[in-house]
């Protein structure tokens, strides 16, 4: 079970995100840190008990905007050390994520914080720690469970009913529910864009940014990811940064040997290796 250390100079919040952490049945225990000082006091002191000891911190969830050192700062001086804790950021600003994830951050959680998007962060932590991570903060209804006591000597075990075959499917998002729409989270509010309305779409460490003619979108869902799924929709890798919509390209540059393309404002590189499947498909949708 975890033991989880959060950390918010905002009192309210900071007892909010405990009360949450100490709901979730796969948290042993969670204190609260209200300053880098005494975040980076505690964090010390569980690395000096040991992997064992009374005071381990397994994850610390980090708040970013903070009164001197920010959650960014305590980061990296928690990665200096040899066995550093585990960091979930929680913040209200999503600009961050990317910065979050080049320190090795196991998520990024938007406030104000919702029950099950904080159960999924401490699922991926219980995953990465190699411990159970199916459990979940509220108890599954059904029928009560047998305990299957110890038989009398001689006697025969009463026969018990069969279990369900289990069916094993994709994660179900709430984007599933829209299958021309993709589900986006700000500050706690998931907001659907058509993907009709996406000009490219840009990676960004595990994230990737969605950008329409009226601004960007932060998803947790790798490039690759969405190259296959968006694939018969249009959209073409151009880059290993990029993915565009091949349908929102204005130009096609050849200069010097290098390659790019326009879309709306933005100037993209295409990479050789793509260069000369873009420039068929461009003319392939030019006379189509």
């Amino acid at each position: 079970m975890l033991r989880a250390l959060a950390v918010d100079d905002e009192k309210p919040l900071l007892e909010e995100l405990l009360y949450l952490l100490r709901s979730d049945p796969r948290v042993h225990s969670a204190e609260g840190a209200s300053d880098a000082t005494e975040a980076l006091r505690r964090v010390t002191r569980a690395l000096e008990s040991g992997p064992d000891g009374p005071d381990r911190i397994d994850v610390v969830f980090l708040d970013i905007h903070m009164a001197g050192l920010t959650g960014l700062d305590i980061a990296r001086l928690l990665a200096g050390f040899a066995r550093p804790p585990l960091i979930v950021f929680v913040t209200a600003h999503e600009g961050f994520a990317v910065q979050a994830f080049d320190l090795k951050a196991v998520d990024y959680v938007l406030k104000p914080v919702r029950p099950e998007r904080l159960a999924e962060a401490v699922r991926r932590a219980c995953a990465q720690l190699g411990g159970p991570a199916g459990a979940q903060p509220a108890a599954a209804s059904g029928p009560p469970v047998r305990s299957r006591a110890p038989a009398a000597a001689g006697a025969r075990p009463a026969p018990q009913p069969p279990l369900p075959p289990h069916r094993p499917g994709p994660e179900v998002t709430v984007a599933d529910r829209a299958a021309d729409q993709i589900a986006v989270e700000l500050g706690g509010v998931t907001r659907f864009v058509a993907i009709a309305d996406i000009a490219y779409v840009e990676a960004q460490g595990d994230y990737a940014r969605l950008h329409t003619d009226g601004g960007s979108h932060l998803v947790r869902i790798p490039l690759s990811t969405l190259e296959q799924r968006w694939a018969a929709r249009g959209f073409v890798r151009i880059h290993r940064r990029h993915l565009v919509a091949l349908g929102r390209i204005d130009e096609l540059r050849l200069d010097a040997g290098t390659t790019s393309v326009r879309v709306g404002a933005a100037e993209l590189q295409v990479s050789r290796r793509h260069a000369r499947e873009l420039r068929d498909l461009l003319m392939r949708h030019a006379t189509g």
